[in-house]
């Protein structure tokens, strides 16, 4: 843990838990980050990629980052990965799962209207919520998520809620895709990580979390 997330620490409140969603086999566990203060100004959830966890964003500080600006921020392990490994994903049980198991994890945390952070493998949940309850948002963060290309532009432009499209340059694999597709959502705005790759939030989290806390700052 860096210096920065030490100091953090005072001054946030940090706790464990799970919940139940329906269509999922077992629990999911969560991580999870508040001012200490209690005063809370929006909520943040924040999904992980395939080799990922919500493990990440503790180590990397930023569920310390989001509670140190007001935020409650909630981490959670997805379906079949991390501490939620035993959960049956429920992209495999219908067309319409994905949306709705992200409708459900809002529900039951009480996280709406909701700040959605979703990078890489995450996306084939966070796209299709995205489109679906968009009323839930109050804004999205897609970092290079996988499943753009499935979105018509027509549907990404029917899209209002505020979007912060961040990728690295050295993202090979998805940035420049993710990009190309996602500049087609209707109220955007797009930061490039300088010299960062796929997980970029964990190469350089100091630009990270800058961006992160000047995008907050003006909703």
């Amino acid at each position: 843990m860096t210096q920065q997330c030490k100091q953090m620490m005072s001054q946030v409140e940090l706790n464990e838990g799970s919940v139940d969603i329906p269509g999922c086999s077992s629990p999911l566990f969560y991580r999870q980050s508040r001012p200490s203060s209690g005063d809370v100004k929006m909520s943040v959830l924040l999904l992980h990629g395939r080799r990922f966890s919500s493990e990440n964003w503790l180590s990397n500080g930023t569920l310390h980052t989001l509670a140190d600006a007001g935020c409650r921020a909630v981490a959670i392990d997805l379906p079949g990965l991390g501490c939620s490994s035993s959960a049956e994903a429920p992209a495999a049980m219908g067309e319409l799962a994905p949306a709705t198991f992200l409708k459900d994890v809002c529900e039951r945390l009480q996280l709406s209207p909701v700040v959605l952070i979703s990078p890489s493998l995450s996306g084939m949940y966070s796209l299709p919520f995205l489109l679906q309850h968009q009323h839930l948002l109050r804004a999205y963060i897609p970092v290079a998520p996988i499943c753009t290309e499935k979105i018509g532009a027509k549907q990404y432009g029917g899209v209002k809620v505020p979007s912060l499209i961040v990728y690295g340059d050295r993202d090979a694999e998805l940035g420049q895709v993710s990009l190309s597709n996602l500049s087609q959502l209707a109220n955007h705005s797009v930061a490039v990580m300088k010299g960062a790759g796929h997980a970029c939030y964990l190469d350089d989290p100091d630009t990270w979390h800058r961006l992160l806390s000047d995008f907050l700052a003006k909703l």
